[in-house]
């Protein structure tokens, strides 16, 4: 019997974020007063509402918002919420909280990291319990990545800033972990016949699930095989754009894979 996924041995996620951090810091102080409040790619979000919306999040991690959001129905409603209280605030009051909320969040990730309470699973709305480590750095580096890197400076006609294989790798290590938890809550049909997932380049891996979730590595039979850059997936795997348009290979049981990947979409 093949284990679910395990608490995951993780890169160093206290350095991903801090060098996310410095991605959107300068960014953000580069942008002109009509590109700050210029609609982003994310549905009803400006990009000052998507900054608001990262430092609101770091800052529900050592706060008792953090317990609202544990335990809320929907995360995307969870998320709603902070950033209409925000919707009003000015520039620098948004980047003072970013600012702040990310030295404290990074701050309590690389003391938690260094305790057994890194592997001590929790809650997170509907997408299910995650050792705390990885919820503090893991959502944080993705949401830093995939932000920025698909809803702001795409919105903006920017460049897409740059990233490294750790970085990726803490991305990918917390989709996956999400992924895992999704499926298992909402099994594909047909799963039970095992799908690989291949992501290559920075950061990326094998991963295999089944209709229980993610597999710890498994040497076994799969019915088919996905494979796709590892820098696409943010982009696909969260639904922002469909994997249908991107350069995903198949191999194998091509219905399967297609019901599976359908089912894709990380928040």
């Amino acid at each position: 019997m093949s284990k679910r996924l395990p608490p995951a041995d993780l890169p160093n996620m206290a350095a991903a974020l801090r060098a996310e951090r410095t991605e959107m810091l300068n960014f953000t102080s580069s942008l002109t007063d009509d590109e700050w409040t210029a609609p982003s790619a994310a549905a009803g979000w400006r990009i000052a509402d998507v900054v608001a919306h990262i430092g609101a999040t770091a800052r529900s991690l050592y706060t008792p918002a953090g317990l609202r959001t544990s335990f809320a129905a929907s995360l995307e409603q969870a998320n709603e919420d902070p950033v209409d209280r925000r919707r009003d605030w000015s520039r620098a009051k948004v980047m003072a909280e970013y600012e702040r909320a990310g030295r404290r969040a990074n701050a309590l990730l690389a003391l938690v990291r260094r305790t057994p309470a890194a592997r001590v699973r929790m809650p997170l709305a509907d997408l299910g319990r995650h050792p705390l480590a990885l919820m503090i750095g893991g959502a944080l580096v993705f949401d830093h990545h995939t932000h920025l890197r698909h809803d702001m400076a795409p919105a903006l006609g920017r460049p897409a800033p740059p990233t490294d294989a750790d970085r990726m790798r803490a991305v990918l290590t917390w989709m996956i972990a999400v992924l895992s938890n999704q499926v298992a809550k909402a099994p594909v049909a047909g799963l039970d016949a095992r799908v690989a997932l291949t992501l290559t380049g920075p950061g990326g891996g094998t991963w295999w699930f089944d209709e229980a979730g993610g597999l710890a590595p498994y040497d076994g039979p799969v019915a088919a095989h996905v494979t796709a850059p590892a820098l696409t997936f943010p982009d696909w795997g969260t639904q922002r754009s469909s994997w249908r348009d991107s350069d995903v290979t198949v191999t194998g049981d091509t219905e399967l894979a297609a019901g599976f990947l359908d089912a894709v979409n990380v928040i």
